[in-house]
């Protein structure tokens, strides 16, 4: 019996680490291409790629459950589980300014690069430098 739970326990761990990784790999791949895409004026697909990243922000706060903070090459830090408000709100803002950028892409003017990195980037490095190991 203890061996059938401590599996299932482990593959569940193994399964919310992993589904977070995956999701925030794929925020990065979509984050550099929504770069490319500002650049070259693509704003419908950057739009679209913003809109996928923001929905992705709301989807992975399902992969912190109390029981993954160790094990499979996990980058989160104890603070995610210490500040879970705090966690919580950076993703869910995170979200709402991919949002916002996406729909001054409408008409888009101004210094699209500055708005990228207050909207995009920045949410990105102010979870990192409190939420993620250095690797």
């Amino acid at each position: 019996m203890f061996i059938l739970v401590y599996a299932t326990t482990s593959f569940a761990n193994e399964q919310a680490i992993k589904g977070r990784q995956q999701i925030f790999s794929q925020n990065y791949k979509i984050a550099k291409a929504v770069a490319v895409q500002i650049k070259g004026q693509k704003y419908a697909d950057a739009q679209k790629s913003l809109l996928e990243m923001s929905e992705n922000f709301t989807e992975v706060l399902d992969y912190f459950p109390e029981d993954s903070k160790t094990g499979f090459d996990t980058e989160a830090l104890p603070s995610i589980w210490e500040n879970t408000d705090e966690f919580t709100t950076l993703m869910q803002k995170a979200s709402y300014d991919l949002t916002v950028l996406a729909k001054k892409l409408d008409n888009p003017s101004g210094d699209l690069r500055a708005l990228q990195k207050e909207l995009m980037w920045n949410n990105c490095s102010a979870c990192h430098d409190k939420f993620r190991a250095e690797h």
